[in-house]
């Protein structure tokens, strides 16, 4: 955690922007596996580790905006409780850790805002998509459980997502931490990958890794030969010559909880075929051109854009697409190849705050949310802003499934040679990605550069 004087900043800057009320915050609670004392590693709320800091259960808060009043809210164990937890700060000391000075019993939550409410006093909360936070709001505030979602705060959502999107110095510092493991996860991962290994060996030697660094995972990593799986979490595959691997995977900071997202994609054989290579090079074409686009007003729709004309002109090239190119990209034909988003933002989240609503990270009222397939699944379409941390992670694969059905319904054959495109069934995909803090003028690739030109790649496998 950071010092309190950077929490108590955070908190009066959103009293600034919410200007009336209440303001309630949820910690996350323990996730149980099956019994109390069976629980899942712990991961605190987001919105409520930036503004309270404390990365435990059991925990909640509220800022009277009238008087900027601020209680925490816990539990002080007992002495059974220490029995089996061990002796643990006070409440009240926590509270010293980040600024504030009242805190209170948790079970006294209910009534005291009760008591607000019977004063008319509006009690903001931000949407929750944990069903115990649901509940707990709809015990909470007398809602049923229904409406919760609903009655969140638009006010609160806009303001905190203002907020979190411009990422401090303190916060680039440990999103840069993570990309330091992550350097580790994926040089090693490419080294230990070999012709005859299944891939959760290569999975269980980065997970080694993460415990040496202190660290976990920033979401459940995907590694597999099966590249045209978007998200594809199962490592039971034997790993051949001849195979594509894509490793998309991360670490979080081993205490600032911030995330990291990193894609590369390399031969098992330490060695690209013709085919592959030719692939290979179309996407981190169009991956190097979407970083140097990346600056400040930048629309992230055409930084996407940019990104699918690239890729549509280099299957072109080779047969795959035909046709004029900036027609076949409007009209939504790339997306067979390159069916999702250029990327979405990170911070204490990988995909950084969309819990509070997809639309409202990465839409406004001036750019509105495609229905076409592909580009209705970019996360971010914005403007860009100083302070902005964006993912960019373009990708060519082919989707068997996706390309007969296509081609039964002879869509887009005007700008597909589905002959041609026959002849990839058995490729899988390629993805490449990288984390962009967006500059003052322009931008900058964070963390160690992990090898991603061909000659890198094949130079570190083989050593």
């Amino acid at each position: 955690m950071f010092k309190s004087k950077v929490y108590i900043k955070r908190r009066k800057e959103l009293q600034e922007n919410v200007k009336s009320g209440i303001i309630l915050f949820i910690g996350n609670g323990e996730s149980q596996v099956l019994i109390r004392d069976t629980v899942h590693k712990f991961r605190q709320n987001s919105n409520f580790l930036y503004y309270w800091g404390l990365n435990e259960p059991g925990l909640a808060a509220l800022i009277d905006i009238g008087t900027g009043k601020e209680i925490l809210f816990g539990h002080d164990l007992t002495t059974e409780e220490i029995i089996w937890e061990g002796e643990q700060k006070k409440l009240a000391e926590k509270a010293k850790l980040i600024g504030v000075t009242e805190t209170a019993e948790i079970s006294t939550l209910k009534n005291v805002l009760l008591n607000y409410r019977k004063g008319r006093r509006k009690v903001h909360y931000l949407p929750q998509h944990l069903d115990d936070n649901i509940l707990k709001i709809s015990e909470l505030l007398n809602v049923s459980v229904d409406h919760v979602k609903e009655k969140h705060s638009v006010e609160l959502t806009k303001a905190v997502i203002s907020q979190r999107s411009i990422k401090s110095k303190k916060e680039i510092y440990e999103i840069e931490k993570a990309l330091k493991i992550s350097y580790k996860l994926h040089t090693s991962a490419m080294q230990k990958t070999k012709p005859g290994k299944y891939e959760y060996e290569i999975v269980e030697s980065m997970e080694k890794i993460l415990i040496s660094k202190g660290s976990r995972w920033a979401y459940l990593p995907i590694f597999t030969i099966r590249g045209e799986r978007l998200h594809n979490h199962h490592y039971n595959n034997k790993m051949q010559k001849g195979n594509l691997v894509i490793n998309d995977s991360g670490a979080e900071s081993s205490n600032g909880l911030y995330s990291s997202d990193i894609t590369r994609t390399f031969p098992v054989s330490g060695k690209f075929t013709k085919k592959q290579k030719e692939i290979y090079e179309i996407v981190l074409k169009s991956q190097l051109a979407a970083i140097k686009a990346i600056k400040p007003g930048v629309k992230y729709l055409d930084v996407h854009l940019l990104t699918a004309r690239i890729i549509a002109e280099g299957l072109k090239k080779l047969g795959l697409m035909k046709g004029d190119v900036d027609s076949a990209v409007k009209a939504g034909a790339h997306a067979l190849f390159f069916p999702h988003g250029l990327g979405h933002m990170m911070g204490l989240d990988v995909h950084d705050m969309e819990d509070l609503g997809e639309d409202y990270i990465g839409y406004d009222d001036k750019i509105k949310r495609s229905d076409q397939f592909g580009l209705a699944y970019l996360r971010f379409a914005k403007e860009l802003q100083i302070g902005h941390v964006v993912t960019v992670e373009p990708g060519i694969y082919f989707i068997p499934q996706l390309i007969k059905q296509w081609q039964s319904e002879n869509k887009f054959k005007e700008f597909i040679n589905y002959k041609k495109v026959n002849e990839y069934l058995d490729f899988g995909g390629v993805r490449i990605e990288d984390n962009i803090l967006v500059t003052k003028n322009s931008h900058r690739v964070l963390g160690k550069p992990i090898p991603k030109t061909v000659k890198e790649i094949e130079s570190l496998m083989n050593k």
